[in-house]
């Protein structure tokens, strides 16, 4: 079977967190991966199934800084099948 192709969305640096929280509650993503306006991956968020709560506290904070950080930035998500 063929290997899905990652989803990509531009977003604005206040839009972000609102985007990957998003992602993260639909509960089929495996991995996202933040990169600046000119492609450099500023984080990757490897996901697994059951990840919530408190685990995610971390991962909320970095991406408000990052959020803070950029004007522009893309998301690439891998879901799982």
């Amino acid at each position: 079977m063929p290997k899905k192709k990652p989803e990509e969305f531009s977003l604005k640096g206040e839009d972000l967190l609102k985007k990957v929280k998003d992602l993260i509650a639909e509960g089929n993503v495996r991995k996202i991966t933040i990169k600046n306006r000119e492609g450099r991956e500023l984080v990757v968020l490897p996901l697994t199934i059951g990840v919530v709560g408190v685990v995610l506290v971390p991962v909320w904070a970095a991406v408000g800084a990052i959020a803070a950080l950029v004007t522009e930035c893309t998301i690439t998500v891998e879901r799982s099948d």
